[in-house]
């Protein structure tokens, strides 16, 4: 598993990323990584499940199916079936940890055992059996500082496997936000990123290329989210219909009109509760970028399916202040013509980062 991979090269030409929301998908066509194809595909609620331990992709046909359309959709033919494809997987089937050591190995195949060992008192999950990648931060006389990247076999096999059904090959596996911060210029100035779903929020600072500050949280949103898209089933509003002496067709209409208000009043409950989460993380994020860099920062970059419109309008409404809220994507990353389907700007952060040299 590759982290912060820093040149494109021989890389694929395609990245995907499954989120518990959808599947994105978007082609480059070299290292500056502007946008010539772009495609999304929904899943339904609870196909994915984004965690530590096995059972992430619930219904592979459907995470298969999805990955193919959004895939389909960027690729150049056929032939780019036989290369592999980057592969963006939740920060929550990940484990991201900073480790210092007094010194480390030079060669990766006499450090890497070294990391592994460190890790097993650290992760909760058995080291021994989690694919493990690490980058050197920092490295000084008597002081090593690097960025390692955790995942358990099974999980990762679960997402390669989805990828695999769906007629493409897996190449590099890149956890989200790490992802999404490799589409950074490394400019010396320090940046505040948050990566917000319904279900988990992800902030960081990066400076000059070197990761600062990485914070994942599980929002527990599943529970909220699950109840605003609980829509009773078609057969069921033919039953209402159908019983004799029951409902009549009016009644029946209305009932169905109020079940489709109360979901959308959930949906928007659902994702004012996860903005506000997510303002919480930028906040406790903002508390650090001050402390360490005695500074305050002036611009959030957002990723994610949340959107900076959300968490900007969340911040106002909580009292922050002080931060302009944009979208780590703007525009001209994206060629004219090249997104055929409705995909928001924060969807494309993770693959455009796996894309970019």
């Amino acid at each position: 598993m590759e982290i912060l991979p820093k040149t494109l090269g021989t890389r694929p030409r395609l990245a995907v990323e499954v989120r518990a929301e959808g599947v994105v998908a978007a082609r480059a066509e070299d290292a500056t990584a502007v946008l010539t194809a772009v495609s999304r595909a929904d899943l339904v609620e609870g196909a994915v499940a984004p965690g530590l331990k096995a059972g992430n992709i619930v219904d592979q046909t459907a995470v298969a199916a999805a990955v193919r359309r959004a895939l389909d959709g960027v690729a150049a033919g056929g032939r780019e079936r036989s290369r592999d494809v980057t592969v963006v997987v939740p920060d929550a089937a990940a484990r991201v940890l900073f480790l210092d050591f007094d010194e480390l190995p030079s060669k990766s195949v006499e450090a890497l055992p070294v990391v592994r060992f460190r890790l097993k008192k650290l992760l909760p999950f058995d080291a021994d059996h989690a694919m493990v990648s690490y980058q050197i931060m920092s490295s000084k006389k008597d002081s090593v500082q690097l960025l390692a990247v955790a995942m358990p076999k099974d999980v990762l096999e679960e997402y390669e496997s989805a990828v695999l059904a769906a007629g493409y090959l897996p190449g590099a596996v890149l956890p989200s936000t790490l992802a999404a911060l490799a589409g950074l210029e490394e400019d010396a100035a320090p940046v505040l990123v948050v990566n917000a779903s319904a279900g988990a929020v992800t902030t960081a600072i990066t400076q000059g290329g070197t990761l600062l500050l990485h914070r994942s949280v599980d929002m527990g949103m599943n529970a909220p989210v699950e109840a605003s898209t609980a829509i009773l089933p078609a057969e069921d509003h033919q039953s209402w219909l159908d019983e004799p002496g029951g409902v009549d067709r009016f009644e029946a209409e209305a009932r169905m009109q109020s079940s489709v208000v109360e979901t959308e009043v959930l949906r928007e409950v659902g994702l004012r509760m996860a903005a506000r989460e997510a303002v919480q993380a930028v906040s406790v994020a903002a508390a650090y970028y001050e402390d360490s860099l005695q500074s305050s920062p002036d611009t959030l970059l957002v990723a994610g399916t949340l959107g900076a419109e959300n968490i900007a309008a969340m911040m106002e409404e909580s009292g922050v202040q002080g931060m302009r809220v944009r979208e780590i994507v703007d525009a001209g990353m994206i060629e004219a013509g090249a997104v055929t389907t409705r995909v928001p700007r924060g969807w494309l952060a993770g693959v455009r980062g796996a894309l970019k040299n």
